[in-house]
């Protein structure tokens, strides 16, 4: 009894505003202590596996987001990095810049003491390199460990998802069950 008791305890637990979704072994007691009817569980459960899909695409597009910042953010520590390297040796650093979708500007750039970052929200702000290094650093690993919270409330999503499928296809099997085993009953009484 008391391993049942922790199950469903367990199976109803719930990640960062995503509720879980229940086992249901026996779906008779689910019906009488849910209070609902076949066709009323089955949308119940519809519903919520609709939401479960909705849920997914989000989290798929930050994970997509989060998937293009990484780069972004570990390109812009090489330049820094190559930067500093190039920072008192005279030797001059050419690059190519973009300045808008598909046009380049060549700059020559000898001793940076320090680079502009854009922060988002049209907001630029200037750091030396070893502060743009630090910020930097900061955001990738956190961008890092973002990404894998995300992947696994992506994973916690398709078990609940999983679960809700089954849990679906028991409730319709065992309707179909039921009504068979009525027509049956019908039928034996009727010869």
């Amino acid at each position: 009894m008391a391993s049942s008791s922790s199950l469903s305890t367990s199976s109803t637990a719930e990640r960062r505003g995503i509720p879980g979704a229940q086992f249901v072994e026996d779906v008779e007691t689910y019906l009488t202590q849910s209070g609902l009817d076949v066709n009323s569980a089955l949308s119940f459960l519809q519903e919520r596996l609709q939401q479960y899909k909705l849920v997914e695409m989000k989290l798929l597009a930050q994970q997509r987001d989060l998937q293009a910042k990484i780069p972004d953010i570990e390109k812009c520590l090489d330049v820094v990095a190559t930067l500093q390297a190039k920072k008192g040796t005279g030797e001059a650093l050419i690059a190519d810049t973009e300045v808008s979708e598909g046009i380049f500007s060549r700059a020559k750039i000898e001793d940076a003491e320090a680079v502009c970052l854009w922060l988002g929200a049209n907001v630029m702000l200037e750091y030396s390199c070893d502060e743009a290094t630090a910020l930097l650093q900061k955001n990738l690993e956190n961008a890092k460990a973002s990404l894998e919270v995300l992947i696994a409330d992506l994973q916690f999503l398709r078990d609940q998802v999983t679960i809700t499928q089954v849990t679906i296809a028991r409730v319709y099997n065992w309707d179909v069950h039921q009504r068979r085993m009525r027509q049956t009953t019908t039928a034996a009484k009727d010869s």
